[in-house]
């Protein structure tokens, strides 16, 4: 029954972590947007990538309960864990350009390189997703 339930809390925080598959989209389309819009998005981004990174914790803890549970190997292991820590941290470095674009568009200046790096931190992260939902489902491939 345990295994059920961190099961419910690992796809609750997938759901969560999910938001990393649009966040390229939402990133590329900032600077088409007006001042006002802009702001209201990097702010929504920016919120929205705390959330995110909650879920992150929740993956962690639930997937490191059900992988001790598990027959996996341990390469498969070294993987997931490998992509797991590399979300965190492109989530948590994110994290300031979020807040240095929020600050720019609030002082009307240029934001381009703030958003450059936003673009290149999601993108990394939705990668990595990409590439963690697939040792999630193809689990016996190492």
């Amino acid at each position: 029954m345990d295994y059920k339930i961190f099961f419910l809390l690992h796809m609750i925080g997938t759901a969560a972590v999910g938001f990393y598959l649009i966040l390229p989209f939402i990133v590329g389309g900032v600077q088409k947007l007006s001042l006002g819009a802009q702001e209201g998005a990097v702010n929504t981004v920016r919120v929205a990538n705390r959330f995110a990174q909650y879920g992150l914790v929740v993956q962690l803890v639930t997937g490191g309960y059900m992988m001790s549970k598990g027959e996996y190997s341990v390469p498969w292991m070294i993987i997931v864990t490998v992509l797991l820590l590399a979300m965190f941290a492109f989530g948590g470095i994110m994290s300031k350009p979020l807040k240095s674009a929020l600050a720019g568009i609030r002082e009307k200046r240029d934001v381009k390189p703030e958003t450059a790096k936003l673009r290149t931190f999601s993108s990394l992260l939705a990668l990595s997703l990409i590439i963690m939902i697939f040792f999630m489902v193809y689990n016996q491939v190492i």
